[in-house]
């Protein structure tokens, strides 16, 4: 089967010929499998033998001016077109330090709302018309990716903290942010479907929850954000294609109320932080796509990670909706023999004949 063939049948809840593979290693695990003999510049999915997923991205930030403050051989300093102030070291995989934001009250927000406009100028044509062939005819699964919700607004846009005092205190500029984030997504892949190029789904981060709880309630859910999850479910329904809601954290509260919207499957479903991937799967399992739920602290250990994915991956299978992943992404203490281990299990165990 190709990826194609092989993802439609699990988001239908079909059995295909295996569980897809569908992760992301970070930077640093590309260099180590690099250094441990995967030849530099090959796509780690070919060499793996894993499915290819290709997402197509567009650029809805407000454009403000991108410019380096400061650089050192440790760390760049440096503005983004969505106003942030960061601070990135140049190490492999280091986490970013977000220094300043500039969309920090409803005026702000005015000013920037107005500079994201919707343009053809903001969709990478060039990427589409040199790639877009070779995905089809090697069936490779398309990804339209939205960018829109609470993650990327507090996180890119206005802070964590603003973000959630706001929930409270401002609703209406909160929703009129999340509003304007998917008007945008909307407005550009409409063009790009338009225009002739095919997606079989969108996808959207939107991290909810961190380690044993969400970041808010499910009536400030409800309240606030489900009803423009719903809208892009519906937007992607009326094409007849699916929607992947990506969400870290321990989200298992709001799962009724994030089902009521629609959603095809669910990633990463991060068990160190509390999810319980056999209770969704036998609780929602006939209509909900899990896509991760493999505890990702466990890859560096070839006799762990191996008992888990045996545990695992022969229950979440069951009638499809099964994709295999990580519950994060893949880290960099993952060496190239343990990451052949990993595939080889899951094909033997995540086999349907």
């Amino acid at each position: 089967m190709t990826t194609k063939e092989r993802f439609e049948r699990i988001y239908q809840h079909k059995e295909a010929d295996r569980v897809p593979v569908f992760d992301s290693p970070w930077a640093g695990t590309i260099a180590h499998w690099e250094r441990e003999g995967m030849p530099k510049g090959v796509d780690w999915r070919e060499y793996f033998d894993v499915d290819k997923v290709q997402t197509i991205g567009i650029d809805i930030t407000p454009q403000f001016d991108e410019r380096v403050l400061e650089e050192t051989d440790r760390y760049i300093i440096h503005t983004t077109g969505w106003g942030v102030t960061i601070k990135e070291f140049k190490e492999l995989d280091s986490t970013p330090e977000f220094l300043d934001f500039k969309v920090t009250t409803p005026e702000a927000w005015q000013e920037a709302k107005e500079r994201m406009t919707v343009s053809r100028d903001r969709i990478d044509w060039k990427n589409l018309e040199e790639n877009y062939g070779r995905w089809v005819q090697n069936g490779d699964w398309i990804e339209a990716g939205f960018w829109f919700g609470f993650d990327v607004t507090h996180s890119w846009m206005a802070g964590t903290e603003t973000l959630l005092i706001a929930m409270i205190e401002e609703p209406e500029w909160v929703m009129d942010m999340f509003e304007t984030y998917l008007d945008r997504c909307i407005a550009h892949f409409d063009m790009i479907w338009d225009a002739g190029y095919r997606f079989d789904s969108i996808t959207w981060p939107d991290d909810m929850g961190y380690k044993g709880t969400t970041f808010f309630s499910n009536s400030m859910y409800r309240e606030l954000l489900q009803k423009y999850h719903k809208r892009a479910v519906d937007w992607a329904h009326s094409k007849d294609i699916y929607a992947r809601l990506h969400s870290c954290g321990d989200i298992m509260p709001l799962i009724p109320d994030i089902l009521e919207t629609g959603i095809d499957a669910l990633n990463p479903i991060e068990i160190k932080a509390g999810m319980d991937v056999f209770g969704l799967k036998k609780q929602y399992g006939d209509r909900l796509v899990l896509h991760g739920g493999i505890n990702a602290v466990l890859w560096d250990d070839k006799e762990a990670i191996t008992e888990a994915i045996r545990q695992t991956v022969p229950v979440l299978k069951e009638n499809g909706g099964y994709i295999f992943a990580s519950d994060h992404s893949i880290p960099n203490a993952v060496s190239l023999e343990n990451m052949r281990s990993i595939i080889e299990t899951v094909k033997e165990v995540g086999s349907y004949s």
